[in-house]
């Protein structure tokens, strides 16, 4: 991982406890090259954000690998097929980023049902809506696009709220008795648009869902409605996104987007009816911190040999994000 971001993902006590349980390399390696010895000896990586690539070449340099264990979200960045190939376990501590995540959104959903960038724009010039003017959430339609781990955390959280939303899912790989078990109703993508007052959006960043939100599912959305993207950015047409919001018609509320970071000058940074924030609803700061702990547990179970909570398995590749 990079070294600027171990004493976040693995504090002094996350250290302690990995120590006991391993015989663990000192250095933080960002390069294969740094400490080929012990690449050669590893049983188990322990990998993080700005790992080097684990591809066959790798692999060829590190005979006894049996585990990856990764203190970060997505794998895809750095962990090839022939890993899996090689029978070697991949694990992911995406299960304790997604907390945060679920959070963030279930927020978000909270603020654009209320309307709360159109209240706090109009405040700022003076006006107080009274009260019949003002809007609740209580019955508001939730289109979730993508039963993800983080879709699904955002189903669960909205159907136990007290609001009663109502909630829809579009997901090509869910069955409708899944769907019934989740308590959601599931509706094709463009029903979704059609019917929802917010939409957010929880589907893994490939080829076949790039700009899902397009111009054309955007203008299926009611005047008022609310766009949220906590997932990646080019899931989202941004330029039309930006028509939509600069007419007033839409409000979006963006974590993430294309590109990332927005040019300075772009402007939705400029829009009442847009919130922007840098790609933070992930673990941040002290939080980081449950990544580590998630990883080290995962080696815990491993030396044990319990199953891996967080195995990702070869299957998995092509539809996680």
């Amino acid at each position: 991982m990079r070294p600027d971001i171990l004493d976040l993902v693995l504090p002094a006590p996350l250290r302690t406890r990995l120590d006991a349980l391993a015989d663990v390399h000192p250095a933080v390696l960002t390069r294969w090259d740094d400490a080929p010895a012990a690449l050669a000896s590893a049983d188990v990586l322990l990998t993080g954000w700005g790992s080097p690539l684990i591809d066959a070449a790798a692999l060829d340099r590190a005979p006894k690998l049996a585990a990856v264990i990764h203190a970060a979200g997505s794998v895809k960045g750095h962990v090839r097929p022939e890993v899996w190939d090689r029978g070697i376990a991949v694990s992911s501590a995406a299960d304790a980023n997604a907390a945060p995540v679920i959070e963030f959104t279930l927020a978000t959903v909270w603020l654009a049902a209320r309307r709360t960038l159109g209240a706090a724009a109009a405040y700022g010039h003076g006006h107080v809506p009274d009260f019949a003017g003002r809007h609740g959430a209580d019955g508001a339609t939730v289109g979730v696009i993508g039963a993800s781990r983080i879709g699904r955390g955002v189903v669960a959280r909205l159907a136990a709220a007290p609001a009663g939303f109502r909630v829809l899912l579009a997901d090509p790989y869910v069955s409708r008795a899944e769907a019934d078990r989740l308590g959601v109703e599931l509706v094709t993508p463009d029903e979704l648009f059609r019917r929802s007052d917010i939409v957010t959006v929880h589907a893994p960043d490939l080829p076949e869902t790039h700009h899902l939100v397009d111009a054309r599912r955007l203008g299926l959305l009611h005047d008022g409605a609310a766009v949220i993207n906590t997932a990646r950015g080019r899931l989202v047409d941004t330029e039309a996104l930006t028509r939509e919001c600069a007419a007033g018609r839409l409000d979006a509320y963006l974590d993430v987007t294309e590109p990332e970071p927005l040019p300075a000058g772009h402007p939705l940074h400029r829009l009442p009816n847009v919130l922007l924030t840098p790609h933070i609803a992930g673990c941040q700061g002290t939080e980081v911190r449950r990544l580590g702990a998630y990883a080290v547990d995962e080696v815990e179970r491993w030396l044990r040999g319990e199953p891996l909570l967080g195995a990702v398995r070869a299957g998995d590749l092509a539809r996680i994000a």
